[in-house]
């Protein structure tokens, strides 16, 4: 497959201490792209620097917060000194906290909400400039969100992450009406079961203990799988937007 369009690209990847945002930026890295790296924790970021700059690629680690307004800001500012504007942004970052509704776990649901939606419009606000302005320049530029098959597919006790899962997907629907007329393409991502660190979020034993049932008799895909995904769908040609990408482990299909 080719990915020769990702030459020299300027990649921001959130959540990219870990899961489908590190594997994402190390697959961007290795096909040209300078990769910024942006996540809370920053001992795992600057390991994930180096080790790309090892094997001859380009990262910048910027640690931040995309719950906080003032941190995203701080880190537009380190971006753009850095690297000067990106034209490829992936929103990654996100968190999943299942349980029964009736338990009112509003710290949980108000996290979900600030790291899956808000969060991400945190980043596409600071970025999407960035984006308009490449296109209108001639580049290619991408948004690309990570939603989740949650998104469409009910699942029990899961009723808040799948509804913040399904804005993120609407989000992206709608912001194709405002971005594509300007040459910024908008992919969407809704993964099935992968194995990341989210899994490592559920606290409630009955729940992950049914949740490693699911994956355990339908198996599950890798960060790498999403991250070749993503990589496809950035590298396609400049009037090519692959719109809305579903993949699922072929037994949970």
């Amino acid at each position: 497959m080719s990915y020769e369009k990702l030459q020299d690209r300027t990649a921001l990847v959130t959540g990219a201490a870990s899961g489908i945002g590190e594997a994402t930026a190390r697959l961007l890295a290795a096909r040209g792209a300078r990769v910024v790296l942006l996540a809370r924790r920053t001992e795992r970021l600057d390991e994930l620097a180096a080790k790309i700059e090892a094997d001859g690629g380009r990262a910048l680690a910027v640690t931040a917060d995309i719950t906080d307004q003032a941190s995203v800001d701080a880190a537009v500012e380190r971006v753009h000194a850095a690297y000067g504007r990106v034209d490829l942004v992936v929103n990654s970052a996100g968190v999943m906290f299942p349980n029964p509704v009736t338990e009112a776990r509003t710290d949980e649901w108000q996290r979900m909400l600030d790291t899956n939606v808000a969060g991400a419009l945190r980043i596409i606000g600071a970025f999407t400039p960035d984006l308009i302005e490449a296109a209108a320049e001639g580049a290619t530029a991408d948004l690309v969100n990570i939603s989740s098959i949650g998104a469409h597919i009910p699942f029990t006790n899961y009723a808040v992450y799948g509804a913040t899962k399904a804005a993120l997907t609407y989000l992206s629907e709608s912001l194709r009406t405002e971005l594509g007329p300007r040459d910024v393409r908008v992919t969407n991502v809704e993964p099935g079961f992968t194995d990341t660190e989210l899994r490592g979020h559920v606290d409630n034993d009955e729940l992950s203990e049914q949740l490693d049932g699911m994956f355990g008799a339908v198996g599950s895909l890798a960060s790498d799988d999403i991250a070749d995904l993503i990589a496809y769908a950035a590298s396609r040609p400049r009037h090519v937007n692959v719109r809305q990408l579903i993949v699922l482990p072929t037994r949970q299909a």
